[in-house]
């Protein structure tokens, strides 16, 4: 699974290499990545927390076209069992560098196509705090289901938050989600 690399029209997601430790130890300092798990105190542990990623997981960089990195993007907690999967870890961490780019939709939409159509899942789904208004917000806009909530599950920023849980059935994704994104996706194209 760590050899993957998926391909859109204006991002390329390859696999997570220790190399990136510097620049996603960067990346999970911002502002930005206050909402993720906490992140690796120093390079060093960052670069040992991507080498130990089991290969039942897919961790990516986002890249430009150009090979400029923008991001990162995960699929975990695979079941093939049960059928489904966790998409998390997003972050967008060269803001400048997307604008005008649908690098967050498309890396999304690969993420999905992954999940969906080459893993033969049926649901993703995932948690977030409370406190994460704008995460909780692009969820819903992707095709996101809020399926209820777990009282007081994370402690984040000096208080417990709520987790409100997510997922998205393979038929959602088709018939909702996936028009969409192709459509930002065209809209940018033809801007382009």
């Amino acid at each position: 699974m760590a050899d993957t690399t998926l391909q859109g029209e204006f991002v390329t997601l390859r696999p997570l290499a220790v190399d990136d430790a510097a620049l996603t130890f960067e990346w999970r300092q911002s502002v930005r990545a206050v909402y993720l798990n906490a992140a690796a105190s120093s390079i060093e542990l960052q670069a040992k927390w991507i080498a130990s990623r089991p290969n039942s997981e897919y961790n990516f960089v986002i890249e430009l076209k150009d090979g400029r990195p923008v991001g990162m993007v995960s699929l975990t907690g695979i079941d093939t069992t049960h059928r489904h999967a966790e998409p998390g870890r997003f972050l967008i961490g060269d803001e400048e560098a997307v604008r005008g780019v649908p690098a967050a939709v498309e890396a999304m939409k690969l993420i999905y196509e992954l999940a969906f159509d080459k893993l033969e899942l049926l649901r993703v789904h995932g948690s977030i705090a409370t406190d994460n208004t704008m995460m909780i917000k692009w969820q819903k806009f992707m095709g996101m289901t809020e399926e209820g909530r777990l009282r007081n599950h994370f402690f984040m920023n000096g208080k417990f938050q709520d987790a409100v849980l997510f997922g998205m059935l393979a038929e959602e994704y088709r018939a909702k989600a996936q028009p969409k994104m192709e459509g930002f996706i065209k809209a940018a194209r033809r801007r382009k």
